[in-house]
């Protein structure tokens, strides 16, 4: 029995290897989704709360980072880190959907290129962008996905909006068409968007042809589980064992309260810190290097070195059974 797991799973999402992906593969479950990959767990684990920080494509692979249990009210806060991937564009091909499980919408001839040129292009996609999503997205408008609305024909308008590339590096170059990058990007950027600019930016059209998340803020595929060994640790009720910590990776600075503070924190009311703090958000411990929850600081007080806060998401009630 597996019920009650509390903390962060990494998934290694898989992918067929070494084919061509068609539009039908990616609805099959040669090419499962980050969705699919929550039902398994789901499943296995018999843990109903289970969400996740950040989709990936269907033709993806790589690092899908799982909250269970308490560490779903978390969810939020790992969601900004920012992307790390390799990829691959295939120029002279254009698709629907940006990738290869699309419908071809055109082909171009390609210019007579070298990885100097390559290199030239991908220059001008360093720091922040103005990025046009794709239309077969899981971004919402109205509610509802808009690779679902783009599905039944609907017109669909993708306003494009800023992302920042903080590193994009050349790995190969295989003329004429190949072109295989490291990526580290900002949350919200699409490959696919970026693979499509390319091309443009190099003569020609292009589709992402490969792609695979390497990292997510301090999280790395590295320490990722297959499914086969999470459904085998599942089975054997070790699951716990691939669990990560809640509180892994917030980011955040700690702020330590006392037990007075702690059941003030946890009725509501705010509590003056006499401690600086620049950030608005920190992560809560008790004397003993407890996880709590988050609290917001709200203003400062008096001098520049006391805070006043109050608690944004206190699980230390739930925690407790736990620790």
């Amino acid at each position: 029995m597996n019920a009650d797991l509390h903390g962060i799973l990494l998934v290694d999402k898989p992918v067929r290897p070494g084919t061509s992906v068609s539009a039908d593969d990616a609805r099959s479950s040669a090419l499962p989704t980050s969705h699919d990959i929550v039902q398994h767990v789901r499943r296995w684990s018999r843990q109903r709360r289970i969400g996740h920080t950040g989709t990936l494509d269907p033709m993806a692979s790589g690092l899908l980072v799982l909250c269970l249990g308490v560490a779903t009210r978390l969810v939020e806060y790992y969601q900004g880190h920012e992307k790390r991937y390799e990829a691959r564009v295939t120029l002279g091909r254009a698709t629907d959907t940006y990738d290869a499980v699309g419908q071809t919408v055109a082909l171009c001839p390609i210019p007579s290129l070298t990885a100097a040129d390559v290199e030239e292009a991908l220059a001008g996609f360093l720091g922040q962008i103005v990025q046009q999503p794709p239309v077969y997205s899981a971004l919402k408008q109205g509610g509802e996905s808009l690779h679902r609305k783009a599905r039944r024909g609907e017109a669909v308008e993708v306003v494009p909006r800023p992302v920042t590339v903080h590193e994009i590096n050349l790995l190969a170059f295989d003329p004429p068409d190949g072109i295989s990058l490291r990526v580290r990007c900002s949350a919200g950027t699409y490959v696919r968007s970026l693979a499509v600019a390319l091309g443009e930016a190099l003569g020609t059209v292009a589709h992402l042809s490969y792609l695979r998340r390497l990292g997510a803020g301090p999280f790395s595929v590295a320490d990722a589980s297959a499914l086969p060994a999470i459904e085998e640790a599942a089975v054997t009720g070790r699951l716990a064992d691939l669990l990560v910590a809640p509180d892994a990776g917030l980011g955040m600075p700690c702020l330590t309260v006392n037990e007075e503070e702690q059941v003030r924190l946890g009725h509501g009311q705010k509590i003056f810190q006499d401690c600086a703090s620049t950030s608005s958000l920190a992560a809560a411990y008790d004397s003993c290097g407890r996880f709590l929850g988050i609290a917001r600081a709200l203003a400062t007080e008096g001098s520049n070195d006391g805070t006043l806060w109050k608690a944004e998401k206190w699980l230390a009630q739930q925690l407790r059974r736990f620790q």
